[in-house]
C-alpha cells in the first residue's frame, strides 16, 4: 500500500512538473502570417494587428516601461516616427505592463505611437517572446517587421535597443527594393 502510494505520488509530481516545463512557442518565422491579436493601448482603447491592414507594422516587444533600455529603444523609435511614417511603417509595442503603466510613460516620454498591455503574457506567449526578469515573466526583446498584407516579413530576436530603430529602418528600405 505504501509503495502504491509513493508511485501515485511520484506520477503527481512528474506530472506536474511535465506542465510546468512546457516550453512557451517558438517565435514566428519570416514567410508566415503574423498571429493577429487584440490588447488594449496606454490610451485604454482596443487595438488589434489587423486594424492595420494596408501599413507595414513594426511589431517590438520590450520588457518593462521606464527600464533603461526599453526606455532608449522607445525613444529610438519615437526620434525616427517620422521616417517611419513616410514608409507607410507603424510602430506598435508590447510588454507585459498595464495600461496606466503604459500611458504613464507615453506621458513622461513624450511616445506617440502604440504601447499595448498584454497583462495575460497572451500575446507575447504567441508570439514566443518570453523571458524572465527579477523572478517575473515578462516580455523578451524582440521585432516583427509585418508587410501589408499581415505576414511577417523579418524577425529580430534578442535586439540591442541602442541601434535597433536604424536596423529596422534598413529592413524596411530592402523590403521596399524588392
Amino acid at each position: 500500500m505504501k509503495t502504491s502510494l509513493k508511485i501515485l505520488g511520484l506520477a503527481v509530481v512528474a506530472a506536474l512538473l511535465m506542465v510546468v516545463a512546457v516550453p512557451a512557442a517558438e517565435a514566428p518565422t519570416a514567410g508566415t502570417k503574423a498571429p493577429d491579436f487584440t490588447l488594449k493601448s496606454q490610451e485604454g482603447k482596443t487595438v488589434s494587428l489587423h486594424d492595420f491592414k494596408g501599413k507595414w507594422v513594426v511589431l517590438y516587444f520590450y520588457p518593462k516601461d521606464f527600464t533603461q533600455g526599453c526606455t532608449i529603444e522607445a525613444h529610438n523609435f519615437q526620434a525616427d516616427q517620422a521616417k517611419y511614417d513616410k514608409m507607410n511603417a507603424a510602430i506598435v509595442g508590447v510588454s507585459v505592463d498595464t495600461v496606466d503603466s503604459h500611458q504613464q510613460f507615453c506621458t513622461k516620454e513624450n511616445l506617440t505611437f502604440k504601447l499595448l498591455a498584454d497583462e495575460k503574457h497572451e500575446v507575447v506567449n504567441t508570439y514566443g517572446s518570453t523571458q524572465k526578469f527579477g523572478g517575473n515573466e515578462v516580455a523578451a526583446r524582440n521585432t516583427f517587421l509585418v508587410d501589408p498584407q499581415g505576414v511577417i516579413r523579418k524577425v529580430f530576436l534578442k535586439v540591442n535597443p541602442n541601434p535597433h530603430s536604424a536596423e529596422v529602418l534598413m529592413a524596411l528600405a530592402e523590403m521596399e527594393k524588392k
